[in-house]
Parts: C-alpha cells; structure tokens; sequence
C-alpha cells in the first residue's frame, strides 16, 4: 500500500484535496468527497503511469504548494 501526503484546503466553496507527492486533485463540497475523489485520481494516474513509458512523476515543489495555499486569500481579498 502507497501512502501519500495531502493538503485539504476550502476554497470558492470547494474542498480541495492535493497530493503533494504527484500534484494530484480531489474536489468536492464534503472533505470526504474531495479525499474520495483524490484517492480515485491517484488510482487512475497509476494505472496510467504503470502501462506507459515516459511519463513525468514528482512532488511539488514548495513555491506550487504555495501558491495552492494562496489561491483561497486571493479570491477572498
């Protein structure tokens, strides 16, 4: 079992979840839907990154998880 680092962030009224080992997205109006749909994006891109050649994997770097968390005070300054 994969075990993965997550950032959950409300925004626009959206849960927001992000992965930070693949840059992955789940969104949803529940925390729990966003995790859902988060853990379903990482199955999928699996999959793909498993059957394909070339295909880029890696973690973000601290300035994209800053500028995630900076998306929210944005849109409500």
């Amino acid at each position: 079992m994969n075990f993965y680092t997550m950032v959950l962030e409300k925004s626009a009224g959206y849960w927001v979840a992000l992965c930070l080992e693949n840059g992955l997205v789940g969104q949803g109006t529940t925390q729990e839907t966003a995790i859902k749909q988060l853990k379903e994006a990482i199955a999928s891109f699996q999959e793909v990154y498993d059957a394909e050649l070339n295909i880029y994997k890696a973690p973000l770097t601290i300035e994209e998880l800053r500028e995630f968390l900076a998306v929210e005070h944005r849109q409500t300054a």
